[in-house]
């Protein structure tokens, strides 16, 4: 049995519900799937890439074997509401609130929906991933790195991931005991996405970037090329405009919506393979 079709159903069904609660104001597109060998080397180096303190899979899930990735795209309507020089729109931190909501509920979700399908089988989130370190300025459970483990897509110079749908959306995973014979791995994908880093063509992200963060003459194939505490400075201000609502409130302190965006909306890559 292949589970990951009856597990990327669950979550695009889910998904498309979602959307139909009364508090929901926005509209998202069809998510993609991956799934990475949770011993893949992608994913066990990422204390050399990101920092010492990055979880691996085998914290939160001893035996685990795979992470299960998924992307939710936006739409173009949010996105324009988001394209204008200026702040973020109330539309797009409203989004990234209402996602933040989503991500909790279907993780859920998928948690008890593998754990029905064998006495055997469980998963688990990451709850570092929510635990951003404000002084070092990453995370220690990045989305977007067990997305590109998972063969979802390839980093932009924005250190954003692109899918063959864009990059204007989100991500989110989690682990679990399912193995190969069930949840066969995907690989990392090996054709270049950004058209910066493949030919130089393209930098729009760029010139969009508020901040001044983006510096690809320094980026990697993960895109390491910018400035956190620049991006972290326009964040931070829209987060001051932009409580978060109290319908959609987190677990956790938040200041408000930590967003931007100015990288993602505006750019060739934003919705499709444009090559």
């Amino acid at each position: 049995m292949n589970c990951k079709e009856l597990i990327s159903d669950r979550i695009k069904d889910f998904v498309r519900e979602y959307q139909k609660r009364e508090y929901i104001q926005t509209s998202f597109g069809e998510p993609l799937v991956g799934i990475a060998d949770a011993f893949e080397p992608e994913i066990q180096g990422l204390r050399e890439v990101i920092g010492s303190s990055h979880v691996l899979p085998q914290d939160i899930l001893p035996d685990a074997k795979a992470v299960i990735a998924y992307y939710v795209p936006f739409t173009e309507e949010l996105a324009l509401s988001n394209s204008a020089a200026g702040p973020a729109s109330p539309e797009w931190a409203r989004a990234y609130e209402e996602l933040n909501y989503m991500f909790a509920d279907l993780n859920s979700e998928l948690l008890e929906y593998i754990s029905s399908l064998g006495e055997d089988f469980t998963a688990a989130i990451s709850h570092a991933a929510s635990e951003f370190d404000q002084t070092e300025l990453v995370s220690n459970w990045s989305h977007r790195h067990m997305a590109y483990a998972a063969g979802l897509g390839t980093f932009g110079i924005n250190n954003m991931l692109i899918t063959e749908c864009g990059c204007c959306g989100r991500f989110n995973s989690i682990v679990t005991n399912l193995g190969p014979e069930l949840l066969p791995p995907d690989r990392p994908m090996e054709t270049e996405l950004c058209l910066y880093k493949l030919d130089g063509s393209c930098g729009v992200c760029m010139a969009n970037c508020p901040g001044g963060a983006i510096h690809p003459e320094e980026s990697d194939k993960f895109g390491a090329g910018f400035s956190r505490d620049k991006c972290y400075e326009v964040c931070l201000a829209n987060a001051a405009r932009y409580p978060v609502p109290d319908e959609l409130a987190p677990s956790y302190a938040a200041i408000g919506s930590e967003v931007c965006g100015k990288c993602i909306t505006g750019s060739p890559c934003a919705f499709r393979n444009y090559r």
